[in-house]
């Protein structure tokens, strides 16, 4: 079967460091989905503006691995403990497909790429290539009663963002809350805990730069590229 790129994803991450680990995990992540040719087309989105959430299939490609390995060490368990690759979301998967329900915020018409998708709740690296969407179903997808494994252990873990006053001057409320939102979650890999070590990503525009203790992330610096 061939899969055919339907189109790819503009998101603020520009690495794979400070992307958040689940779809929904920082609601006010914004993505927008591009199509392609042939797929730029409106009829193809007749009646999804009636949908508040859409599945997205897209593709991990940062993440190419040549050989299968069977399992993964996920980070939020520390980087050490291994659980079979199909019992996790490690975008290190055979054939390298990610699985995501996002906030269908608009249909908008835009005049260099036609329709596009207004998207929130993304987890997704910029330029990720789209293979498929489909429409959220509450009343099939939403299984109250389900288990959530090894994850239910870690799903409250967060951490408190410290913004130092001449760095919050500098910058948009809005832009604040989001970068909360993303850091809160706390984008290093758990297994690396080191107190005095500066970390660092690229999101939008912004360079940010932030050292962790215990569970307080402090942001050092947000340099605007």
């Amino acid at each position: 079967m061939e899969i055919k790129e339907i189109g790819y994803l503009k998101t603020p991450f520009k690495t794979k460091f400070g992307v958040p680990r689940q779809s929904g995990a920082v609601k006010s992540s914004k993505a927008t989905l591009v199509f392609n040719e042939p797929f730029q087309n409106s009829e193809a989105l007749r009646g999804l503006d009636g949908y508040s959430h859409v599945w997205v299939i897209w593709g991990f490609s940062e993440c190419e691995k040549t050989e299968f390995s069977p399992t993964v060490r996920p980070p939020r368990l520390g980087g050490n403990t291994r659980v079979g690759v199909f019992a996790s979301r490690s975008p290190f998967r055979p054939n390298g497909l990610a699985l995501s329900v996002l906030k269908l915020e608009k249909i908008e018409k835009t005049e260099k790429h036609g329709h596009v998708l207004r998207l929130s709740g993304a987890d997704m690296m910029d330029n990720s290539p789209v293979y498929d969407i489909k429409p959220y179903l509450p009343q099939f997808d939403s299984i109250p009663y389900a288990t959530g494994g090894f994850s239910t252990e870690i799903e409250n873990y967060r951490l408190t963002v410290i913004f130092p006053e001449d760095i919050k001057r500098e910058l948009d409320t809005e832009l604040i809350d989001r970068l909360t939102d993303i850091l809160s979650e706390d984008p290093r890999p758990s297994y690396i805990n080191t107190p005095d070590r500066v970390y660092g990503f690229l999101y939008d525009n912004y360079e940010i730069k932030f050292t962790v203790q215990s569970k307080e992330l402090t942001v050092i610096s947000i340099e605007k590229k």
